[in-house]
């Protein structure tokens, strides 16, 4: 392991000096690439620093024979090293790991409602809501993009960029199939009642990520439906964009301003470009989602709400969280931080 270790401070040290090079200013997208990947491997340099100076407090455990004090400071030296060195080495490990360089980006995030008509509606609604409430606990900037509102209330689909850093390697595992068990509020006979959502969390794509020309998008404006009185519905502020050579669209409204909506619409097709160009790749590599564990695919059912037994149930990692009523309100650490570590346990298997 600490030859995979050396290896990496290794890299760092070349690419660091990389970066003292004028000339490499000239391509912004490996700029971009080499100070994530500086910023990855510097926590790794700074433990084996501890690494090499414990390693060596045990080497001079007998270095001071014909000095009594000295030997008895030594042999001190030496028992503190040799206790800190197995939590030194995991730590280590842990930071060996190969890191999703989407990690640190901000997100798309897209919810819809699947099937279960109207409670599916509802529940897609409230999921939003918690998960705009959760990017206000960690400081995230969060706008809405679009939303289809339902005719009998909820949601039918509505995306929101999430801006902060490390956005994507927080929320990632939201992605898939939701699963919600519950008495729906018009329900007369008590019976629990079985819907579905989808979330998608795309990594936001940058403009050095890909590109998309011009002459490739077909924009349209119209007026802009639902609340927000009557300036909305009287300008074509609503921007959609049609992708042509892939058939992507992508709509925003949330904004007074068609400049602003059609800044965010850009932003919402370079994302899903960005993560259909990802997909694509991992297939020829035949390992989906490389360096995820679990897909991330839409039709994977990942989670039940189980509203009656106050139980969550998260099938990837086969873990269960309880009150329901505090995550929908946006309390959602303990869900992030339990799949973090679940992705850290599996991936430590091929370190």
């Amino acid at each position: 392991m600490i030859d995979k270790v050396k290896a990496q401070v290794e890299e760092l040290g070349t690419i660091r000096k990389k970066m003292e090079d004028p000339s490499i200013y000239g391509d912004q997208k490996e700029v971009t690439r080499i100070a994530r990947r500086i910023k990855q491997l510097e926590p790794l340099k700074a433990l084996y620093d501890q690494y090499l100076a414990l390693e060596q407090a045990i080497k001079d455990e007998n270095a001071f024979a014909g000095d009594a004090e000295l030997a008895a400071m030594a042999k001190e030296e030496a028992e503190k090293a040799k206790l800190q060195m197995p939590l030194l080495m995991e730590k280590m490990k842990r930071l060996l790991i190969p890191r999703n360089p989407d990690d640190e980006k901000s997100v798309i995030l897209e919810v819809r409602a699947g099937a279960g008509g109207e409670e599916a509606a509802l529940f897609a609604a409230e999921q939003l809501k918690m998960y705009l409430r959760y990017a206000e606990t960690r400081g995230w900037k969060a706008e809405l993009m679009d939303v289809s509102e339902a005719d009998a209330g909820g949601v039918k689909e509505a995306s929101a960029r999430i801006e902060g850093a490390g956005v994507y390697g927080e929320l990632k595992f939201e992605s898939g199939v939701h699963r919600v068990q519950r008495i729906p509020a018009t329900e007369s006979k008590g019976r629990v009642h079985t819907s579905t959502t989808t979330i998608a969390i795309l990594p936001e794509a940058e403009e050095v990520d890909i590109e998309v020309r011009q002459q490739d998008l077909k924009i349209d404006t119209y007026r802009s439906g639902g609340a927000g009185g009557q300036h909305v519905n009287k300008t074509d502020s609503a921007v959609r964009i049609t992708h042509l050579p892939s058939g992507v669209v992508v709509a925003c409204q949330t904004e007074r301003s068609q400049q602003k909506n059609r800044v965010l619409a850009m932003s919402l097709l370079r994302s899903r470009l960005y993560a259909a160009e990802q997909e694509r790749l991992a297939k020829e590599r035949t390992d989906l989602r490389a360096g995820q564990v679990g897909t991330g695919d839409r039709s994977e059912k990942v989670r039940t709400y189980n509203f009656p037994q106050d139980r969550i149930t998260d099938h990837r990692a086969n873990i269960n969280f309880s009150n329901i009523p505090a995550i929908m309100l946006g309390k959602l650490d303990d869900i992030v931080e339990a799949m973090k570590k679940w992705e850290e346990d599996e991936l430590l298997k091929n370190v």
